[in-house]
């Protein structure tokens, strides 16, 4: 009788996915976590200046509490010339600043269901933006039809009956577009820079520059964040503690992998985000859509990453 031994389970291939799954389930909990925080801070659905300072000081907070552990690494977090800083600066206000200022005004004109669709465009701006840059990333039947899969899936989550009469505002959908593709753009520029910066370094840098731009332009807009118990200090904490971890984790996966291999996994977020937004705010999740908009994401991640024959 033929002995068959199983696969082992911590292949890098494997350690690799759990990363990116880990990161996405991160942001994903954020969604509740945000909910949460703009009614214990009282700030208003359409005062948008003072959400941007909110999420500004969760960025910023981040990226200290990020510098702060690569210190203690012995990391040299000030060892940068001027074009590495520069370098930062301009991630820091793509990737955080200008992508999520842009995300906020978008989604204030449009609903949250077209606003996690169209913001789930980012994955295939990842993947086509990684063919024209990166030799060994080219777009290929797997990763279409993955990717295709994964947007089915996140569709799926977002169905209801107000979705089926399709309309485009490019004052809502076309911003919440326009930055998925800053965001994406963003990121494989993040990935070229973690090639001479540590990637916790780099991401401690540009969160806190980032944010910091967010929060002065928050206040210069009008916005005011008023801190209410220790309610209002364990969320913007939880908050903070996710965006280090999973920016940090997810720029070092980037690093040492293809963009289209790590790409796909965002898919993961507005499902995630649906269903721990359903479980802490006491929403109904038994419905059948979520079981398969998850099988859908999960399909769609295999496909890409399926090896030719």
């Amino acid at each position: 009788m033929e002995v068959v031994t199983p696969a082992p389970l911590f292949t890098r291939k494997n350690v690799v996915y759990a990363g990116a799954t880990l990161c996405c389930l991160l942001w994903g909990s954020s969604y509740p976590a945000i909910k949460n925080g703009y009614e214990i801070f009282q700030i208003a659905t359409d005062d948008i200046p003072s959400k941007i300072i909110f999420a500004g000081y969760r960025f910023l907070f981040a990226g200290a509490l990020l510098l702060l552990f690569a210190l203690a690494q012995r990391k040299p977090i000030a060892r940068l010339n001027a074009r590495q800083f520069g370098q930062l600066t301009i991630l820091g206000l793509t990737q955080t600043s200008i992508q999520y200022a842009i995300f906020y005004i978008g989604l204030s004109f449009t609903t949250g269901g077209k606003g996690s669709i169209m913001n789930a465009t980012g994955t295939f701006f990842s993947v086509l933006l990684a063919h024209f840059i990166y030799q060994n990333d080219k777009l290929s039947y797997n990763k279409t039809l993955g990717c295709v899969l994964g947007f089915a899936g996140v569709m799926l989550v977002n169905f209801s009956h107000s979705l089926t009469d399709f309309s485009f505002v490019w004052r809502g959908d076309g911003f919440v577009v326009l930055a998925a593709f800053i965001l994406s753009a963003a990121t494989l520029y993040g990935k070229r820079i973690s090639q001479t910066v540590d990637p916790t370094v780099m991401t401690g840098w540009q969160l806190a520059i980032g944010g910091l731009a967010l929060v002065a332009g928050g206040y210069l807009s009008g916005g005011t964040l008023t801190f209410h118990g220790v309610e209002s200090v364990a969320v913007l904490g939880y908050l903070t503690l996710l965006s280090s971890v999973a920016f940090a984790l997810w720029s070092t996966l980037l690093k040492y992998n293809r963009v289209s291999m790590i790409a796909p996994f965002n898919f993961v977020i507005p499902v995630a985000g649906t269903v721990l937004s359903a479980i802490f705010l006491g929403e109904n999740i038994m419905e059948w859509k979520y079981a398969v908009a998850l099988v859908l994401v999960c399909t769609g991640i295999r496909w890409v990453n399926k090896q030719k024959g």
